[in-house]
């Protein structure tokens, strides 16, 4: 008999802080809130930037976590060991593989280029029918507004059609994504 596992909620986000304090909140109150509800935190096994406070408020508020880290940025991220779960990968794409398999919603937090990557590869998956997993943007303090412009730019050129901007969730705060999963997984 197996037992099964809470519902994960999956966090792409930046390896650094960022310039702006609020980033560092809303990842704080994203790990706090994830916990709070019984969800398991999956992310990328980092213990710097925001994936650290991510994983840090998780664990604080008592929640379960599931680090994912490739074997070459295990010194550089900081592979946090004291986790749940902890895997380390031969690489990035086995990472994505690994955390996308275990969880049951993605949120993107602010980051750079991996958090784009992230996002723009689950974003792909969902529009191709692979998944139906939801995906969020979390548009702290308008981190996410170019990048949603840019979405219904490549709408509005002819290159997706409009339905991928259904694919996505932009919203301002973590309360709003808990609130929205609680009522998906009643």
């Amino acid at each position: 008999m197996t037992t099964a596992h809470p519902k994960s909620v999956c966090v792409f986000c930046g390896s650094r802080f960022g310039t702006n304090p609020a980033y560092k909140a809303a990842a704080h109150e994203t790990g706090t809130a994830v916990a709070q509800n019984g969800w398991r935190l999956v992310y990328g096994a980092g213990d710097v930037g925001l994936m650290g406070e991510v994983a840090n408020a998780t664990q604080a508020a008592g929640g379960e976590v599931f680090g994912v880290i490739p074997v070459h940025l295990f010194e550089r991220e900081v592979g946090k060991r004291d986790l749940s779960s902890f895997i380390i990968t031969e690489n990035m794409h086995e990472r994505k593989k690994v955390m996308f398999m275990n969880c049951d919603a993605i949120v993107v937090l602010p980051g750079g280029a991996g958090s784009l990557d992230e996002f723009f590869e689950v974003l792909t998956w969902r529009q191709l029918g692979l998944h139906d997993k939801p995906i969020y943007l979390l548009n702290t303090d308008g981190f996410w507004d170019k990048l949603v412009a840019l979405t219904q730019h490549v709408v509005d050129e002819g290159f997706a059609d409009a339905s991928m901007l259904d694919f996505m969730r932009v919203v301002d705060k973590p309360q709003d994504i808990a609130a929205d999963l609680q009522d998906l997984w009643r």
